[in-house]
C-alpha cells in the first residue's frame, strides 16, 4: 500500500468506481471527419508563417501571429508593413482560411444533427452512474408492467437499471423517471456487463414475447457460470399462459408471474373476502407501513443453527414472530412450533416492524451466541 492509499484510508476517502474502459462506447471514431479540416488548418498556418518570413522578412513569432489573425479573419490589421506581394499572399490566405472554417462548421453541424456524439457522451455518463450500483435489479424491456414495477422499486428505495433495445428508451426514461437505463439488447453479454450485472441482486424480464424471456434467462444463467459468481441471481419473469410459466421455471427462472393467474386470484379473493381486499397491499407494497414481512436466510456460520426456535428468543429480543420456515430442500412449514429446529441455510419468514426485522437479521447473522440471551 503506497502513501497515497494510506492517506485515503486514514481519511476514509473512497475512490468512486469506474467502468471498464472496454465497455465505454468509442467516441473517437465519430471524430475522424474532423481530421481533414484540422490537417488543412495546420498546413495553412505553416504556409502562412513561411510566406511572411520569406516575402516580408517577418520575425518567426510575428509571422505566426500575422498568419493567425489573417487566417481567422478577425480584422486586427497588419502588425508590420507588408509589400504588394505580401498583400496578394494575405488575400489568398484569407480565402483559404474561410474555406477551411466553412468546411469545419459544415462537418460539425452534420455530426451534431446525426446525434451520435451526443448519444455516446450520454451513455458514457450513464455507465459511470451504473457502475456505482450494488444489490440492484436489472429490469429488461419497457412496457406497462415495467412502468408499474419501477414505481414500486422507487418507493421502496431499491436501485434498478432498465434495458431496452428500442431508440425510444431515452424518451420513456425521461417520462417515467428511470434514473439508470441503457439502449441495448438485454440478452447480450456486453449489455449485462454495462448493467453491472455482477453486482446486481437479480434480474426482471418483462417482455411480452416468451422467446425473449427464454433467451434472457438462458443468457443470465450462462453469465453466472462464465464469471464464477458466488451466488445465483434471483430471476423474475412474466408469462401469459400456464404452460409458459412451467417452461420458464425449468429454464432457471426463480419466480414466474402470470398476469392472467394473478388477476384471477385477486378477483376471487375480493369476491370471497371483500373485507380483506387491501390487507396484502398494506403489508407488502407500501414502503411507509410500520409492519413488514420478510425472509431471513440463516447462514452456515450462524450461532442459531441446530437450535430450537424457542431457544433463539427472537420474539423477546426483537419483537418479531416467525410465521414460516423454508428448509434447504424447499419444504415449507407454516406457523412452526417452538421445538422446530433452525437448520443451516433455511429461511425464516418473519413478521414485525421494520426496525425489529433489521434487528432479527443482525441477530441471526452473528457467529457467536449473543450476550443479550442472558437477560431473556
Amino acid at each position: 500500500m503506497n502513501l497515497l492509499q494510506r492517506i485515503r484510508k486514514f481519511l476514509n476517502w473512497e475512490i468512486a468506481p469506474k467502468p471498464d474502459p472496454k465497455l465505454l462506447p468509442e467516441v473517437y471514431s465519430h471524430l475522424k471527419h474532423f481530421r481533414l479540416p484540422l490537417i488543412l488548418t495546420v498546413i495553412v498556418m505553416l504556409i502562412g508563417t513561411i510566406g511572411y518570413v520569406l516575402i516580408d522578412d517577418f520575425p518567426i513569432f510575428d509571422a505566426i501571429y500575422q498568419t493567425a489573425i489573417t487566417f481567422t479573419t478577425v480584422g486586427f490589421g497588419e502588425i508590420r508593413p507588408i509589400s504588394d506581394v505580401g498583400r496578394i499572399f494575405t488575400i489568398n490566405l484569407i480565402i483559404a482560411g474561410f474555406a477551411v472554417f466553412s468546411s469545419a462548421i459544415g462537418i460539425l453541424v452534420s455530426e451534431l444533427n446525426k446525434g451520435h456524439i451526443i448519444a455516446i457522451l450520454k451513455e458514457r455518463k450513464m455507465l459511470y452512474k451504473i457502475v456505482r450500483l450494488k444489490q440492484h435489479f436489472v429490469v429488461c424491456y419497457h412496457n406497462d408492467y415495467t412502468i408499474e414495477v419501477t414505481k414500486q422499486l422507487r418507493k421502496n428505495h431499491i436501485p434498478f437499471v432498465v434495458i431496452d433495445p428500442r431508440p425510444d428508451i431515452h424518451k420513456w426514461a425521461e417520462e417515467n423517471k428511470y434514473p439508470h437505463y441503457l439502449q441495448a439488447e438485454p440478452h447480450a453479454e456486453l449489455s449485462m456487463l454495462k448493467a453491472h450485472l455482477s453486482s446486481a441482486k437479480g434480474l426482471i424480464s418483462l417482455s411480452s414475447s416468451i422467446a425473449d424471456n427464454i433467451a434472457l434467462i438462458a443468457s443470465v444463467r450462462l453469465f453466472e457460470k462464465e464469471h464464477d459468481l458466488p451466488r445465483p441471481y434471483y430471476i423474475i419473469s412474466s408469462a401469459e399462459t400456464i404452460s409458459d410459466v412451467e417452461k420458464l421455471k425449468k429454464l432457471g427462472a426463480n419466480t414466474v408471474v402470470s398476469p392472467t393467474e394473478l388477476t384471477a386470484q385477486r378477483v376471487s379473493a375480493m369476491a370471497a373476502r371483500p373485507d380483506m381486499e387491501n390487507l396484502l397491499e398494506q403489508f407488502l407494497y407500501k414502503s411507509d407501513n410500520p409492519i413488514d414481512m420478510q425472509e431471513i436466510v440463516v447462514p452456515k456460520y450462524s450461532w442459531s443453527v441446530l437450535k430450537k426456535l424457542k431457544e433463539t428468543h427472537l420474539r423477546q429480543m426483537t419483537n418479531t414472530s416467525v410465521i414460516g420456515i423454508t428448509k434447504k430442500d424447499g419444504k415449507f412449514t407454516s406457523m412452526p412450533k417452538g421445538d422446530e429446529l433452525v437448520t443451516s441455510e433455511c429461511k425464516l419468514l418473519v413478521i414485525g416492524t421494520q426496525e425489529g426485522i433489521r434487528a432479527a437479521k443482525g441477530l441471526i447473522r452473528k457467529r457467536e451466541k449473543p450476550k443479550e440471551l442472558k437477560f431473556v
